[in-house]
């Protein structure tokens, strides 16, 4: 509920200090409000359908309000949580499920590359939007990935999406002795 206050008075979380930020949004912004529309035309049929059960009618609406409540609060937290680039490190975010820290030192090649298609394998992680990733980051030493239920693991490569991936790669190229190169 905090990145819903946050949308509702425009701020963002995590981007002082200088940083860059990098949104992701963007690309799931349809889908994400087509969704609480759904949600919103089935709060309203189950309300008719219930309406001669009182208690039943109060517990379903109750739920159905905190679903879209909750989906247009996901999307929320895409909106005020950005990537970050600063001088020191690239932060990749996800919502409030992904906030990993790379140091610059480790980028060792970054470049624009759209995949539509990812399949699991050691050592990398993709962060998708819609289905796609638009940024790819090799990093000369590995970091941990922490993920939303304490899992640890170390990732070598990782793959994301960004509303203006060209911006984010030079952002990055920019530092010290990290590769970019574009992929036709």
């Amino acid at each position: 509920m905090v990145s819903l206050a946050l949308w509702l008075v425009r701020r963002t979380h995590g981007t002082g200090g200088g940083g860059t930020a990098f949104g992701y949004a963007r690309g799931q912004t349809a889908v994400m409000f087509g969704f609480a529309f759904v949600c919103v035309v089935e709060t309203v049929a189950m309300s008719v359908l219930l309406g001669d059960w009182p208690v039943v009618h109060a517990v379903v609406l109750f739920l159905d309000v905190y679903t879209v409540v909750f989906v247009v609060a996901l999307h929320a937290a895409s909106v005020v949580r950005p990537h970050v680039v600063d001088g020191e490190a690239l932060r990749v975010r996800r919502g409030v499920h992904v906030d990993l820290r790379i140091p610059v030192q480790r980028i060792g090649a970054v470049r624009r590359e759209l995949r539509m298609t990812h399949e699991a394998a050691d050592g990398v992680l993709d962060l998708a939007v819609g289905s796609q990733t638009n940024v790819a980051v090799e990093l000369n030493e590995a970091v941990t990935h922490v993920n939303l239920f304490g899992g640890r693991r170390e990732v070598r490569v990782v793959r994301f999406h960004a509303d203006d991936p060209d911006g984010l790669v030079r952002a990055l190229a920019a530092g010290p002795d990290v590769a970019a190169h574009a992929v036709p």
